[in-house]
């Protein structure tokens, strides 16, 4: 399966994350049909269509790495979450609760 079919069944799932869910790095691109690793996927969601709920998705401790890009935009990937009703515990999502598994 090539990058770009592997890309656009990740923006699939991503899709499919329920408001008030979050998932992983590491999980979707494990659940891919030709898996890729969690680095390739924040590669990949760095560049996600803008319509893609990209806040919902989390390092597996529930850290918002994306503020080693931006500090605003973890600053606005937690006020969607918060809005959306997901708990934090200190700078990391609740991940036992909040955990949505493709």
């Amino acid at each position: 399966m090539a990058y770009g079919e592997r890309r656009r069944e990740l923006y699939e799932l991503v899709a499919r994350i329920p408001a008030g869910r979050v998932c992983s790095y590491g999980l979707l691109g494990r659940s891919l049909t030709g898996p890729v690793s969690g680095v390739i996927v924040g590669k990949w969601m760095a560049s996600c269509p803008p319509e893609l709920p990209w806040w919902r998705v989390v390092a597996a401790n529930g850290a918002l790495v994306v503020a080693s890009r931006s500090p605003h935009l973890a600053h606005e990937q937690r006020e969607r979450l918060a809005l959306e009703g997901v708990v934090f515990d200190g700078d990391a999502v609740r991940m036992a609760a909040f955990l949505w598994i493709p």
